[in-house]
Order: structure tokens, then sequence, then C-alpha cells
């Protein structure tokens, strides 16, 4: 019986009681489903926040349009830039079970703190009830603001363990070396997105209403009441749950293949220089070096690919540096993430177009004519149009669109991982475009109707803004299922939590950059004009049909960057690795 336990076992895996992981017992499409289930609440409440924020800070914290849409980009980059932690602490210390239970836990006590700034009134400054939008209103205290901050990135720092855990956690259920489990695992990646929409379509139709309509403490309620409903569905699994077991922190691999690639490049010009100075003379001393330099790791060096040919160097013998010496699979595991890098920053020019939609277009809307006949739209609400078509297409393309693909290209992957980051690029520029257009509609409007200093809302119907919606929702779907299959996929099997998280990275640091891009065209335009481009309190004011034209311009550029490294790359082969043997590895470096 234990004979047989021994050959069912998932190499590098355990249950969530940290024994054995079994096939048949633990993995799977049911246990992914779970956490599908889990994503849906995680999103809920993470946009629930996010979503609407931008309007909560100008309307009931009296920031500034500018002011509102840094905050809100800043508290979102963050959010996602934190998922780095999570996936790293995943792959080295903990496991991705229990770090998504700290996060959980986490933000739901961040989201408490919020409920509780927004339903008592003196945590909040005056409200301001002035008509004119060049008026501006009472600034929020230190104290209140201190508060807000405090509630805010408790969320985010949940939120970014969360996201740095949960995805890994559902793809590691499925079985890498087959065929079938490769596609399980990419149809994961697909429904994964469908999930973030699912909540997403929640947060942006009823809890904007109930904030818009109820209060705030109400939407910040249920938010906090989806997190906590998350986590005891989330324990549900547990029993069919496989756990990645973790190997020890990547970073310390790379930097020892990075540190020994330069040390022995920085030694081998110190010998050359050396045997320049003395005799040409062939001598026997020089040939047993030669032989002790290279012939210790022989083996490996005649299956190291030629890619990087400078990570090589690592790979030769160092007697008087033994624990700079490494093996052929930890020099190909940092070739690996290195490769996937300039793919990584080719995506963060998209991210900051996406970054749009949680702020200036919210106010755009904000402006316009937000009822449908006898019905009033909240601004906050305008995502759910990408969402919707999102959820309409996911199951065309995983259903109908990859399987045609399949069978027209007589490949495994149908459409590849590059091909649809790339097209999610170029639904960015088109987004862009159509966003900048859509700008100069909605001032021509606002001047022609006298209305550029009025709070009334402007005679143009807010449907105009969903196009830039549908574009960037698109543009999302295929970028985003699309990084995290390649990064899970390419990156080593002791990396996948912290290259998955580069998903999220990218989307950190395209929000991190939009706030970036205000303050410095501010900077800009005001030293040449008498008022930058995107500064006050009136939306009317701002030329940002020309930020919209310079993201275009910008985007366009970044796909040029793209197909760059797109057509110079080369996938790794699916090949089964012993995932017993990193850990021994691992233990024995420890040792």
């Amino acid at each position: 019986m234990d004979k047989e336990n021994g050959s069912n076992r998932w190499e590098g895996y355990a249950n969530w009681r940290n024994g054995p992981a079994i096939r048949g017992r633990q993995g799977g499409a049911l246990a992914a489903s779970f956490v599908l289930a889990v994503e849906v609440l995680e999103n809920l409440a993470y946009l629930a926040n996010a979503s609407n924020l931008v309007l909560y800070l100008t309307k009931f914290m009296n920031f500034s349009p500018s002011a509102s849409a840094n905050t809100v980009t800043t508290f979102m980059g963050t959010a996602f830039l934190l998922a780095l932690s999570g996936g790293f602490l995943s792959d080295s210390y903990f496991t991705t079970y229990s770090i998504y239970l700290i996060s959980a836990t986490i933000e739901l006590l961040g989201l408490v703190i919020l409920t509780v700034q927004a339903h008592i009134p003196s945590l909040k400054p005056p409200i301001c009830k002035s008509f004119n939008r060049n008026v501006s209103c009472q600034e929020v205290d230190e104290g209140k603001a201190a508060l807000l901050y405090v509630g805010l990135y408790l969320v985010a720092l949940g939120v970014g363990g969360i996201k740095g855990s949960l995805p890994p956690h559902g793809a590691e259920q499925f079985d890498e070396h087959t065929a079938e489990g490769r596609k399980q695992r990419s149809s994961f990646f697909n429904y994964y997105v469908f999930s973030l929409s699912c909540g997403a379509l929640v947060a942006v139709t009823f809890v904007v209403w109930i904030e818009d309509n109820k209060g705030w403490q109400w939407g910040y309620g249920i938010a906090t009441a989806a997190i906590l409903i998350s986590i005891p569905v989330f324990l549900l699994g547990s029993a069919r749950y496989r756990i990645k077991i973790p190997t020890g922190s990547p970073i310390t691999t790379m930097i020892k293949v990075l540190l020994a690639a330069t040390y022995k490049s920085w030694i081998s010009r110190k010998t050359k220089n050396a045997i320049d100075n003395v005799s040409r003379t062939p001598s026997s001393s020089a040939e047993v070096t030669e032989d002790e330099e290279h012939g210790a790791g022989k083996d490996e060096i005649q299956t190291v690919t030629e890619d990087l040919r400078f990570l090589n160097r690592a790979l030769d013998a160092a007697p008087a540096q033994p624990r700079l010496h490494c093996t052929t699979k930890q020099i190909e595991d940092v070739k690996s993430v290195l490769k996937i890098l300039p793919i990584f920053m080719s995506t963060i020019i998209l991210n900051c177009c996406l970054a749009q939609l949680s702020t200036f277009s919210v106010q755009q809307a904000a402006t316009m004519n937000t009822k449908i006949g006898s019905l009033k739209v909240p601004p906050a609400s305008l995502p759910v149009f990408p969402v919707l078509f999102i959820m309409i297409l996911t199951p065309l393309y995983n259903h109908i669109i990859v399987p045609f693909s399949r069978k027209l290209t007589n490949t495994e992957m149908g459409i590849t991982h590059l091909q649809r980051i790339g097209t999610g690029l170029v639904l960015s520029i088109l987004a862009m475009a159509v966003a900048a257009l859509v700008e100069v509609k909605r001032k021509q409007v606002a001047t022609r109707s006298g209305l550029i200093n009025s709070k009334e809302p402007l005679p143009i119907t807010f449907l105009w803004v969903s196009w830039q919606y549908v574009f960037l929702g698109s543009a999302d779907l295929f970028s985003l299922a699309g990084l995290m299959d390649f990064f899970f996929t390419e990156a080593p099997f002791s990396m996948r939590s912290l290259a998955t998280s580069l998903s999220w990275a990218s989307l950190a640091m395209g929000y991190y950059l939009s706030s970036v891009l205000v303050n410095v065209i501010n900077c800009i335009t005001g030293a040449f004009h008498h008022t930058p481009w995107l500064h006050g309190s009136n939306l009317n004011h701002y030329h940002l049909e020309r930020f919209y034209w310079f993201m275009c311009i910008l985007s366009g550029l970044n796909f040029l960057h793209y197909l760059f490294w797109a057509q110079r790359y080369s996938y790794r082969t699916s090949e089964p690795c012993n995932h017993m043997e990193i850990q021994n590895q691992h233990q024995s470096s420890e040792a």
C-alpha cells in the first residue's frame, strides 16, 4: 500500500496538512473551481472600493480631480506591486495557501477601517455644497487623511498578497506534464479573468449604486462582507488542493548566478592579462589549469543553451569560491527569468492606458448626462460595458476560437501567448485614439451649451465614453490572461508565483507611470502656458484630449518595442522535471 501511494504522489507538492499530495485526491479542475469562486468575491471587494474611489475622494474627502486621480492610481499601483511580495513569499518560505489566508485577513481589516470612516461624519471633512466648479472646497485635515490612507494601504497590502498567491495556487492544480493538463491550465487563466469580471460586474453596478444612493458606508460594508465570505469558501477546498512546497528564495539563486558569472568573467580576464605578460611558450601547467577549470562542468556545459552566453561563465569551476558553484539548471532558470523581462516591460504602457478607466474616464462621464431613459447610471458603473464584453468573449474564445485555431495551426496552443499580448497592445492604441476623439466632442458640447463652469450635466450621453471602455476591456482580456499564462508557463518551477506576479507588477507600474506622466505633463506645460494641461478643479478646463493623443503615440512606439522582443523570443520546451531534485538541491545548499 505504501509503495502504491509513493508512486501516486505529486512530487514537489503537499496537501493542506503538509502530508503528501496524492494523485486523484488533490489537484484537478474541482480544486481550481474553488479558486475561481474566491476570486469573484475578492475582486468584488476590491473593485467596490477602487472603481468609485475617485468620486469618493472628490465629493466626500474634497480632493481635486488631479489629486484624486493620482491618489487612486498610486493606491491601485501599490496594491498590484505588492503582488510581487505575495508571489515571492509563496515561492520561498510560505505557501500560496497560507499567503492567501493572511492577505485576506489584512484586506478585511483595511475595509473595516474605511467602513467606519465612511459611517462617522466627524471622520470626514464638511461636505462641499458649492455649484461652481472653480471654487475649491475645504481640504481634509491630516488626521482624517491619515485614517483614510491607513485603511487604503492595508487593503492594498491584502490585495497584493492575494493577487500574488491566488492565480498560481489555481494554476498549480493541473498536471503540466500532459497535454490535457496544459490545456486545462490555459483555460483556467481565461476563466480567472472571467471570474474577475463577475466580481467586477456586481461591484460596478449594484455596489456602486448603493454607494451613490444609500451611502458609502453601505458600499464598504458589502465589500467587507464579500472578503469575509471568501475565506470560508477558500477553506472549503482545502482537502482538494495540491500545494507547491516552497523551495527557498529564487532571488538568492538569481543573485548567485549573476555574481558567479561576473566573478568568473573578472577572473578569466585577470588570468588572460597575466598570461600575456609571460612567455607564450606552451606549458603543461597552463593545460592543467584549463582542464581543472572546465573538467568538472564538462557534462553540464554540453547541455547549456547559447542564449545570454555571459551567464554560462557561472558554470565554470571556481575552487576558491565554492559557494558560487552553479548547476546548468540554475543558470537556465535565471536565463528564463531574464528573457521574459523585456515582454514584461512592454506591457507597462498598456496598463498605463488601463489606469485611465479608473480616473479621468470616470470624471469625464460624471460631467455628462448619465441617464438611460428614466434610469440614472452612476459614472463609476461605466466599466460594466467591458466587463459584460469580457464575460461574453471569454467562453467564445475558450470554446470556439482556441479549438479552431488549434486545428488550423495543428499546435497545442493555437494562439500563442505573445500573439494574445500583442493583440491587447493594438487594442490599447485604438482605445486612446477613441478616448481623445470623445473628449474633443465632450468639450465642444460644453462650450456650445455654455456649461464650461457649471456643475450641471452636459447635454451629451455618457455612452460616448463607453467606447474607450470596450476597447480597453478587450485589451485587458487578451493581455492579462495571456501574461499570466505566459509567465507561469515560461518561469522555472521554483519561481512560478513570483513570475506570475509580474502580470500585476506590470499593472502597478502602469498606474504609477500614469501618476508620473500627469505630474510631468503639468510641469512641462505649466512652464510654457499660463495653466498646465491637467490642473485645477474643473475638468472642462483640462486639455485631456492632448493627454490621450500623447498616450496613443506612446502606445504605438511601445508596440514597436514589443515586436522587437517578441520576434526574438523562443518558448521553453515542456519537459518533465524532477521537483524532488529541486528540493534536494535547496536542502544541500542550506546545509
